[in-house]
């Protein structure tokens, strides 16, 4: 049965349910792994409410292994998250192309429309908005994983690189006070930035950008993915 048929046979989770499947697929496609205490940060809720939660996800089928073994998400776990990201992702780019909303505000718009999108309207929004590969902050639609894995996180790059801006990742997605960070010195995927500084010692990134020197500290560093002009 294919994905999108298999999708069209499930009974749709809750939201939060989805926004479990949302978090964990992020987890499993950039760690390799599901962190039932990452989890917690992400979902901004207690270890004990993750663990009951993770519990009725292992009686419903969307995940295996709560407990002392590994958390995987089954099938029909993935179909699920795969589904939600791809809703959420569409409606981002819904938002910066027909309603102009700037990118760094689309994150939690989409979180309140996303859950509502039926299989039927998710399609439409594919076919409106050409099937985009990435999202407006570069993260990869489910399927296109391969698009963005030979981008560099600015903690890997050297004073003198010129790069270009792809990626702001999900984990700081959800930090206000980086995203409004970002929203002052303009730091969107696509800006041309150059590194003047990479200090492992203090942990801070000195960049230049748009004529303004700007220093990052290595936190959400790690999570701002560049591209080398004509790599």
């Amino acid at each position: 049965m294919s994905e999108n048929n298999l999708e069209n046979t499930l009974t749709r989770p809750s939201d939060t349910i989805e926004d479990y499947l949302m978090n964990m697929h992020v987890m499993e496609r950039d760690l390799g792994e599901i962190v039932a205490a990452r989890l917690a940060e992400l979902m901004d809720v207690s270890p004990a409410t993750v663990a009951m939660t993770l519990k009725r996800m292992e009686r419903d089928d969307w995940i295996t292994g709560k407990g002392r073994k590994k958390i995987h998400l089954t099938d029909i776990g993935r179909t699920a998250a795969y589904s939600v990201i791809r809703r959420h992702m569409l409606t981002e780019w819904l938002l910066v192309s027909i309603f102009k909303i700037p990118i760094f505000e689309t994150h939690d718009e989409a979180h309140g429309i996303q859950h509502g999108i039926s299989p039927n309207l998710e399609e439409k929004m594919r076919e409106i908005l050409n099937d985009p590969k990435v999202c407006p902050h570069g993260n990869p639609l489910p399927g296109y994983e391969h698009v963005t894995e030979d981008w560099i996180p600015l903690t890997d790059l050297s004073p003198g690189d010129s790069v270009i801006l792809r990626r702001i990742h999900e984990f700081i997605e959800d930090n206000p006070e980086v995203i409004e960070f970002l929203q002052e010195y303009q730091l969107f995927p696509g800006k041309k930035i150059e590194i003047k500084e990479n200090l492992s010692f203090n942990q801070t990134i000195k960049i230049a950008i748009d004529g303004q020197e700007v220093t990052l500290g290595y936190p959400p560093a790690q999570y701002m993915f560049a591209e080398r002009p004509n790599s």
